[in-house]
């Protein structure tokens, strides 16, 4: 347990508002519609099979019978997932013949992956 002293540093004790902040960053601030996008995109990755398997097509593009062998999770599970993903727009699907592939959409969507993956990573380093 940390003792007071730091506990207590963790909190502003000042009743001072700094207007100046407070303005300049609330004429910067996205509308509400576009912060609960913001915040179902992060959802999307509230679920840790979602992100097995964003982790997977980060790898490579991978067919549902692929992904369901890989994470021993039946192809109807994944299906729902990959429907899922889809819809926040975060995967997407290319058809060869019967076969459909998945990937991440974009790049954006690689990076901001990445980038949470290389947070994670810092931690257990930093541990170290």
């Amino acid at each position: 347990m940390k003792d007071k002293s730091e506990k207590d540093d963790m909190f502003c004790d000042c009743e001072f508002i700094h207007e100046d902040v407070v303005i300049e960053v609330k004429k910067r601030m996205p509308d509400d519609e576009t912060l609960y996008d913001l915040s179902d995109f992060f959802k999307m990755l509230g679920d840790s099979t979602r992100v097995k398997i964003m982790w997977a097509l980060d790898e490579n593009e991978m067919c549902v019978c692929d992904i369901a062998a890989l994470l021993n999770m039946s192809k109807s599970a994944i299906s729902h997932q990959l429907k899922s993903l889809r819809q926040a727009d975060l995967v997407k699907f290319r058809r060869d013949g019967k076969v459909v592939y998945y990937s991440l959409k974009d790049d954006h969507v690689r990076d901001i992956f990445e980038k949470g993956m290389e947070h994670i990573k810092e931690k257990y380093v930093l541990e170290k």
